[in-house]
Parts: C-alpha cells; structure tokens; sequence
C-alpha cells in the first residue's frame, strides 16, 4: 500500500472541518464505556446503557447538575459528530440506538490507560518475535514460485504481522517519551519542594532511567542489524522474482526499523545531556548553596534591578599580532663585557614596614570606638602612601575580621571611603580578646 500523499490528507482534514473537542466529563464518559465493554466483553451499547453511564460519570465529576438525561443526549449527539461514538444497529429514527466506541475513542481512551512504555522486557520479546516472523517469511519468499504465492505468504505477513510488531514497538517508544518526560517534571518539582534534601533521589531517578535506556540501546543495535540483513535478503529475492509490490512492502519496513534505530540513538544522546546538565545543577548549584542563600540573594536583586541597576562590564582586548619577513639567519657574535668587581659595601636604609604597621593602627581605631569597616578604614589610610590604599583596604578587612567580631548581612551596602574608594560594610561589635 503506497504512503497518502502529506498535502492531500492535510487538503481533506482542512476541507472536513475536523476538530476534536472533549471536555472532562466526556473523556470519562468514553473512559467508562471502554472499561465496561472490555470488563463485560461487549461489542456495543443500547441507548439506556450510555444514559446510565453518563449520569454515573456526572455524579462523579459533576455532582449537582441539572437534567443528566438531557445531558447525556447532547453529549451522545456530540461524540457522534467527533466520530468517537459510532451508530451501528441501522434501525435510524424508529427505535432506540445500539451504539460502539470507534477506533479513535479506543485510541484517545488507550493513550491516557494503558502503560505502554518500552522496557527491556518488551523490547525483548518483540524483537525476538519480529526476528522469527521475519525468518519465517524469508523462508516463504525463498519458496515462493509466482503472484500469488508472493502475495499469501511474503507480502501479506509483512504488511499485517510485521508491520504490526513494528509499530507495536514504535507505540511503545512514544510512551517511553511520555515517561521520560514525567520524570524530567518529577525531578524538576523534587528541586523545588526540597533542594538539598532531593539530591539522593534525583540521583537515583536519572541512574535508572540512564540504565534503561542504555540497556534498550543495546538490544536495538544488535537486532536492527539482524532485522536489515533478512529484509535486505527478502528485497533481493523479491527484485529477482520481479515483484515490485513485495519489494516496495519490504522498503516500508527497512524505513520503519531505521527510524527505530535512529530513535533509540537520538534519545540515547538526548538523554544523555539532559543527565550531564541536572549533574553539573546539582554539583555547581544545589551543592554549593544548600540553603539557597545565594539564590535568593540573586532573585532579590534581580526583582529590584529596575529601581537599582547593576551590570558587568567586560574588557577584552586582542593580542598584539607581530607579522614580521622572513630573513636569513645571520651568526652573530657573542656578546661579552669586561668583568667588573660587583661585590659593594651594604647601606643602611629606613625600613619599609608601611603594610605591617595595618594591624596597630587597626586596633587603635576598634579602641577609638569604630564600629564599621568603612570607619575604621577611613581611620586607617590617611597615615599611608595613597599608592598603598587599595591593596591596604584589603589588608585592613582581613585585619578586622581576625581582631574583631563582625557582623556581616546577606545584603551589605557599599560606602565611599576618601575619594576614589568604596567598600562593602560590615559592623563591628568589638574584639574578639575584649574582656
């Protein structure tokens, strides 16, 4: 069977007006329904059996509405016009309607009941199903000796029963999307209620998801190889029998088996990067921050940037590039000087002691009641070199830190000290020796 055209499905869908509109109530209705039938095993229902359900369901999700009966018409009436609820007793207007879900209310009912997700389990067994499947119909397509008999047992089982393994292995694919993608929501909600506390357990989330999916890699790689030889092989014999219908039955497939591959590989590197990146949030943020002072600090600030701006300004200048011409090396002679007698008598010089002199004059602005670090340095520095005050403004913190006991809050405000210096603040209680 040849691929719809992509233009005119789309052409028909447009010209149809099809649209699927479902509220809460109804995708219980059709979830209540399915269950019964399955349960009960039953092909279809009478009219009085989906007005008993839909008032079951608005008892559950509605409680309190008015006229269900009613209700339970309009909502019939408007599954039929979505083709989710099908007509099927023929009787029209004379009697009372037998109705059936159709294939896309299974399908709608299916994707939010059935867990389908690919496990090494399933994988397994599919592909070892597919793999004899398709042993099988190399070994027909071997025997085949005309039309119809290419047809019967080559064509047939490769559109019905390996097309379907195939997609029953694509199908079980998207739900392993689908869960991958509940445990991203799962480790991201873990950050947000415990932080530090939720380390372990989002280690051990991405651990078994990682080994998953490694493992379901494995098992791809090694059975698409085997899955393209036998097709290849099929293709082969059905190019020599001059069947065009068989070999296009057997391209469908190799592309379908390639798409498998390629999933598996590109949600292998999906995957892992998305485990690189939690890891290095863990190690740099959650880590290093724990009681997300340091985050916090960063959203206050960021919430009042429009009233106090901040930026950082980044020089960044291009090495010097030299483009000198080639010369020919020329020997030149070597240099060499006279000795000379290096040897001279020592001189008594002041002693340069201006940084070592910080801590006195430190201590003598604590006991002069300074009470911040912006008093004390400004204490400090007028009896240095002005060369040595920014390097001395440094020294004179460390200074405090270790002779007097500081308070330092979460957001320290800046202040000028002399005239081309400013600081963070801290305050100073008193020293640590103060009796």
């Amino acid at each position: 069977m040849m691929s719809p055209d992509p233009s005119r499905v789309i052409a028909s869908l447009a010209r149809d007006r099809v649209c699927l509109d479902l509220k809460t109530v109804d995708l219980c209705f059709l979830a209540g329904l399915y269950l019964r039938a399955d349960k009960a095993a039953l092909a279809s229902f009478e009219e009085d059996a989906l007005v008993d359900m839909f008032e079951q369901i608005c008892d559950v999700v509605e409680p309190g509405a008015e006229n269900p009966r009613k209700r339970a018409t309009h909502a019939i009436q408007r599954l039929r016009e979505q083709r989710l609820l099908a007509r099927v007793d023929g009787a029209g207007i004379v009697r009372s309607g037998e109705y059936a879900l159709t294939r896309l209310a299974a399908a709608v009912v299916e994707y939010f009941l059935a867990d389908e997700a690919l496990t090494r389990e399933s994988l397994t067994l599919l592909t070892a199903t597919l793999r004899a499947q398709l042993a099988e119909v190399l070994a027909a397509a071997k025997k085949a000796d005309g039309g119809d008999a290419w047809r019967r047992k080559v064509i047939g089982p490769l559109r019905v029963t390996v097309g379907d393994l195939v997609a029953g292995i694509e199908r079980r694919q998207r739900g392993l999307d689908a869960q991958q993608e509940e445990v991203q929501a799962e480790i991201a909600t873990l950050l947000s209620a415990d932080w530090f506390s939720a380390v372990d357990r989002c280690q051990a989330v991405l651990d078994t998801t990682t080994k998953t999916l490694r493992e379901l890699n494995e098992i791809l790689l090694r059975d698409t190889h085997h899955f393209l030889t036998l097709l290849q092989e099929i293709q082969i014999l059905a190019g020599a029998a001059d069947s065009t219908e068989a070999e296009e039955a057997v391209q469908r497939i190799i592309e379908h088996v390639d798409r498998v591959a390629a999933w598996g590989a590109a949600r292998q590197r999906a995957w892992s990067d998305y485990y690189q990146y939690v890891h290095r949030y863990l190690r740099d943020v959650v880590r290093l921050d724990p009681d997300r002072a340091l985050s916090q600090r960063l959203r206050d600030q960021l919430a009042v940037w429009p009233s106090r701006p901040f930026q950082l300004l980044v020089a960044h200048a291009p090495s010097i590039r030299l483009l000198r011409q080639l010369e020919a090396r020329v020997e030149r002679p070597v240099v060499a000087r006279l000795r000379a007698d290096r040897e001279a008598a020592p001189e008594w010089v002041d002693a340069e002691n201006v940084l070592a002199d910080i801590e006195a004059l430190v201590v003598e602005a604590i006991e002069d009641d300074a009470h911040t670090l912006a008093e004390v340095t400004s204490r400090v520095l007028p009896a240095l070199p002005e060369p040595t005050h920014y390097a001395a403004a440094g020294r004179v913190a460390d200074t405090l830190a270790r002779a007097a006991v500081v308070h330092v809050e979460r957001e320290r405000p800046w202040t000028p000290v002399r005239e081309r210096l400013e600081i963070e603040d801290w305050t100073v209680s008193g020293r640590w020796d103060a009796p």
